[in-house]
């Protein structure tokens, strides 16, 4: 088993709760891996959101048996949180799986330019709040013959759909942010939000979410 040093003991922790929250999510979840030099993107998709989260790991050098070709391989979210060492700050990288077809669609590498209009991390919280807690009373006012599956989805995709102002980016996206861990009360640096092509995503310290604008033919899609 190839296995990757992190660049310390918190980039281990980091990601053992980014793994632990997407198998909160789906427990049979997998992740690409993506890694050359000192950098692993880690590429998941929360079913819940309908977004593709990414979290970057800052990999230390020298490796003993560890990465020294790019690595690119789709796993088992479980497997891989399992092969995390907090203490020893590594993590193992287990056998391929079959990838899920999102796994093959990836936002472009470069080409990224900044989108205005994103407000600040406190007003996003606030606002996940908020269409949470309409969500809540929406679906509690229904009578229960009307509290179908189908019904809370509808009021669900009404609610998640809406964009942040007029910046494009879904709501759903920020909850998922949130949700993920990348949208933190503290110690909360700079946030972004940057467009390429068919893709908006947003950034954080923490993470990035990201999500399509248009289909596999639209422009800036890349399919490795």
């Amino acid at each position: 088993m190839t296995v990757l040093h992190l660049a310390d003991e918190g980039e281990a922790a980091d990601l053992a709760a980014f793994l632990s929250r997407l198998l909160h999510y789906d427990r049979g979840a997998a992740v690409r891996l993506q890694g050359a030099g000192t950098a692993l993107a880690v590429f998941g998709r929360p079913p819940s959101f309908e977004v593709l989260a990414i979290r970057a790991v800052r990999l230390a050098k020298p490796y003993e048996d560890g990465l020294d070709v790019t690595l690119d391989v789709t796993v088992s979210v479980g497997e891989l949180l399992e092969s995390v060492d907090e203490t020893a700050g590594t993590v193992g990288v287990p056998e391929a799986v079959t990838g899920p077809p999102w796994a093959g669609v990836l936002p472009p590498r470069g080409g990224w330019r900044v989108e205005p209009g994103l407000p600040a991390p406190d007003e996003l919280r606030a606002m996940v709040a908020a269409v949470i807690a309409e969500f809540r009373s929406r679906t509690q006012e229904l009578e229960p013959e009307a509290r179908t599956r189908a019904e809370l989805d509808r009021i669900g995709r009404e609610i998640w759909s809406r964009t942040v102002g007029d910046t494009g980016l879904p709501v759903r996206a920020v909850h998922a942010a949130q949700s993920l861990g990348f949208l933190r009360a503290e110690g909360m640096g700079e946030l972004g939000l940057v467009s390429s092509g068919a893709w908006l995503r947003l950034r954080t310290p923490y993470g990035s979410i990201a999500v399509r604008r248009g289909g596999l033919g639209a422009l800036g899609v890349s399919v490795r």
